[in-house]
């Protein structure tokens, strides 16, 4: 008979092994789980308690055996997280509640889809899941946090975690999919004759501008592309008004020498100047983007560099969807469907969640109504193979 589960608490992914961690999330296909990515958050700065985040990761043991995990967060504002709940915090306010801190299960500053509890394979995920989140519920209690919130996980997961009691939030992104596309005049081929010209004027603007563009990854990565990939991602955020750099240039340092079977880098060149480029993660069938940069101004230079360059890549690779990142409705015109993100999530005050819920019941029917919207607008035609 074996042990039963003890789930534990523990404040830095540092003090689990890397082999133990990454073997639990082994068969989650988005690399943000994985222990070198967790941990250069931590050991980089910028995912510690000084700027919003207390690493509070839910750990499952079977005797001594780690058997499943949660990477999740004490937060102390709700900055980095993309499943935006600023209303909800004022609502608070009104309601004379204090909202922060909160308790999230989810990875910083990272978008994306990925399962959010991690049972070891051939562990029972249903009794692994059910005690990470039993505990992750007294830890926000034991915290005096005002919630609990799982961001970004697949849908799935957000559903068994609604039947758990938690109520489910829809939100969206612009998905690219590729239907079986065996070059990029089969992409262009979804779109009418206007759209499809202007597809073409946008991407040899790079041309015209003295640009060449490429994607450097995996055993091509050197130490010099870990400072390009931090400098084309402080360009993008010293131009916009979030407030400071949430990354620090150590975090992408350590990843580019940790992680870079996950990683690619799209650049822009003229002759060997970097004008331009974006950061990059890959999975086997998946591509993610995250963070560009230029240090240059030119038309269509982010559709080249953030779109239609890996769109390109991904067909000739066999990738069968890429994720650019948050928000962009321009995307849609582009190819990139609208894709319904979810959230599950607990308020431990009854007049607050009841608000907090009647809020997401009119926001998933806006989202079902973009939804719609925004396939009339993209205008794809149907897509089949030729024989």
């Amino acid at each position: 008979m074996s042990p039963p589960l003890r789930v534990t608490i523990v404040e830095s992914v540092a003090s689990v092994s890397r082999e133990a961690w990454n073997a639990v999330v082994a068969e989650e296909p988005a690399p943000v789980v994985r222990w070198e990515w967790l941990h250069a958050l931590e050991a980089s700065g910028s995912a510690v308690v000084e700027r919003g985040w207390q690493a509070k990761h839910l750990l499952a043991w079977r005797g001594e055996r780690l058997v499943g995990l949660a990477p999740a967060w004490l937060k102390f504002h709700s900055m980095g997280e993309y499943v935006y709940d600023f209303a909800w915090a004022e609502a608070a306010g009104a309601l004379g509640l204090r909202y922060y801190p909160k308790l999230l299960v989810g990875v910083p500053l990272a978008p994306l889809t990925a399962r959010r509890f991690h049972a070891l394979p051939g562990e029972d995920l249903l009794a692994v899941r059910g005690a990470l989140l039993a505990r992750a519920r007294a830890l926000a209690e034991e915290e005096g946090a005002s919630s609990l919130h799982v961001i970004f996980p697949p849908e799935e997961e957000a559903r068994a975690l609604e039947a758990a009691g938690l109520f489910r939030r829809a939100s969206l992104q612009y998905h690219w999919r590729n239907p079986g596309f065996r070059t990029y005049d089969d992409y262009l081929s979804r779109f009418d004759s206007k759209r499809r010209n202007q597809l073409k004027r946008e991407r040899a603007a790079a041309a015209g501008q003295g640009l060449t563009l490429r994607t450097v990854r995996s055993h091509e990565l050197r130490a010099e592309h870990g400072e390009l990939a931090w400098r084309f991602y402080e360009a993008t955020a010293s131009q916009n008004a979030w407030g400071p750099l949430q990354l620090s240039r150590d975090f992408f340092h350590r990843l580019f020498a940790t992680l870079p079977e996950a990683i690619e880098l799209v650049v822009a060149e003229r002759g060997s100047t970097v004008v331009a480029g974006a950061f990059n993660l890959h999975g086997q069938k998946r591509l993610w983007g995250r963070y560009w940069g230029s240090f240059e101004e030119h038309p269509f230079l982010h559709f080249n560099v953030c779109l239609y360059h890996s769109v390109d890549d991904c067909i000739h690779r066999g990738l069968s969807v890429f994720e650019p990142g948050a928000g962009g409705e321009h995307k849609i015109s582009r190819g990139f469907e609208p894709t319904r993100i979810h959230s599950a999530h607990a308020i431990f005050d009854a007049r607050l969640e009841e608000a907090v819920k009647q809020a997401c019941r009119r926001e998933a029917q806006e989202v079902d109504r973009l939804v719609a919207q925004s396939e009339r607008i993209a205008g794809l035609k149907a897509w089949t193979p030729k024989p």
